[in-house]
């Protein structure tokens, strides 16, 4: 998955008793606002309606009939509003062409100075029913942030970014594939997870049991060039110079699975069994070669944690940046607003500070030998601000819920192992708490952009998923 450019259909609300005229200006506005943010756009032309604008029932089926044509193109839509515009014809187009994606309401500003009877739009008023007809029709739509805005300003082309944030986050999660190697750990109930609930919301979960995984790395010849071309990529995505050759060449041998494994069943990411079975029975940690997964923007979640997985590949869609899955690991000192979050690590390059260490785990190293541990990715984490995600299967009410919220990685000194970085959140001790009562899992997934109010939109308005938003 890349940053992959979103195809919108556009509509043009028409109201016949109003200026016409106003829809051929506004069209010819908005379609240029859309393709200099990099949305690609279907809408009808002025030689299919007049002004290439909805207005009828024969104008909706028209405009229905081009959406329904670009069916598997089109990610959202976006209605704009020159005039007051006809809010039947904008509901039984959306009704009519059956897509099934985010919509986003905008309406045009009226002119003070040009309120008579030739100039004012009245789309103040005219949203206010397209919405509620939208409403009855069970249509669920997104608001811009200002009731009437500029399609040239900065805050519409802000709402159109946060949109397309949310239309890739539904697009994705809606048909996702995700693989699980290797079963939950028995010492982390914490990340138990329900297939059939996340199956309902249209992501698949498939399984492989290690004991397949390792039975395909040992029977990959020596002289496989697969397995020289592995080892290669991973001494130049990370720093290898204390990893011993032996260790090298086992993690080059579960890479090649692994990549096998994703590639045969088009998985979009993945999590994995990472200890102890692992380092028992075949002498590695995965975590190089998920950490090189989801810097490539394929996330992977350690300890089997699927539903992290989720919150991951949620947040790689709405930025098309990776992302991380960290424990809220320790208190920062007496900071209330301030902890250190840490994994062991199998974090994605790019968040970190400088090229990154391959080295072993050192939570486990003293119970199943060093040898059999080398493989995690170390080093600080970047200062910068972040969206902090979690997604957690509630069996108990039959709904997938979870929480998100933003912060700020710091530069605060700090000193420790594996991969790690200083947070601030503001009201944190609410958050941690409404985490706590609430009997959230310890891991959190993050990502360095600032798109909480997309993941929101998306994950609660056209997934139904139940989703505390945590604010400032």
């Amino acid at each position: 998955m890349d940053k992959q450019k979103v195809i919108v259909g556009l509509i043009v609300g028409n109201r016949g008793f109003f200026p016409s005229r106003l829809c051929q200006a506004g069209r010819e506005t908005t379609l240029n606002v859309l393709q200099e943010e990099g949305l690609g756009v279907v809408a009808l032309g002025p030689e299919d309606t007049e002004y290439g604008s909805v207005e009828s029932l024969s104008d909706a089926r028209t405009c229905a009939e081009l959406f329904k044509a670009h069916r598997d193109e089109i990610a959202g839509v976006v209605v704009t509003l020159p005039n007051f515009g006809d809010e039947r014809g904008i509901a039984n187009t959306l009704r009519l062409a059956g897509l099934n994606v985010p919509v986003l309401v905008h309406a045009f500003p009226d002119d003070a100075t040009k309120m008579s009877i030739d100039g004012r739009r009245d789309s103040f008023c005219g949203k206010m029913s397209v919405c509620n007809n939208l409403y009855q029709y069970g249509i669920p739509y997104t608001l811009t942030s200002l009731h009437t805005v500029d399609p040239d300003s900065e805050s519409f082309r802000h709402d159109l970014r946060s949109f397309a944030s949310v239309c890739r986050i539904v697009g994705g999660l809606r048909g996702a594939r995700f693989g699980v190697l290797g079963a939950r750990p028995a010492a982390f109930n914490t990340v138990r997870f329900s297939e059939k609930l996340l199956e309902r919301s249209g992501i698949t979960v498939e399984t492989l049991d290690l004991s397949e995984a390792f039975g395909r790395a040992a029977a990959i010849a020596e002289n496989d060039p697969r397995l020289l071309a592995k080892a290669e990529s991973i001494k130049s995505y990370a720093d290898t110079a204390s990893l011993p050759a032996e260790g090298l060449h086992r993690i080059a041998r579960l890479g090649v699975v692994i990549d096998d494994w994703r590639e045969e069943n088009q998985y979009d990411a993945t999590a994995v069994q990472c200890w102890t079975s692992m380092e028992e029975y075949f002498g590695v940690v995965p975590c190089a070669l998920m950490s090189m997964l989801s810097d490539s923007l394929s996330p992977s979640a350690c300890e089997s944690d699927i539903a992290g997985t989720t919150a991951m590949y949620a947040l790689t869609l709405a930025t098309g940046k990776p992302s991380a899955l960290v424990d809220w690991n320790n208190n920062y000192g007496d900071d209330p607003d301030k902890a250190v979050i840490f994994h062991c690590s199998n974090l994605p390059r790019s968040l970190f500070v400088a090229k990154p260490v391959v080295g072993y785990q050192q939570i486990i190293a003293g119970s199943v030998g060093v040898e059999n541990t080398w493989g995690t990715i170390t080093g600080r984490l970047k200062a910068q601000p972040l969206t902090f995600l979690r997604v957690s299967t509630d069996d108990f009410n039959g709904t997938i819920a979870g929480y998100v919220g933003e912060g700020n990685l710091t530069d605060d000194p700090i000193s420790t192992f594996g991969g790690y970085g200083v947070i601030e959140v503001p009201r944190f001790q609410e958050l941690l708490r409404h985490i706590c009562e609430n009997g959230y899992e310890h891991h959190v997934a993050v990502s360095p952009s600032l798109v909480a109010d997309a993941v929101h939109e998306a994950l609660t308005k056209y997934l139904g998923w139940d989703m505390y938003y945590h604010t400032a």
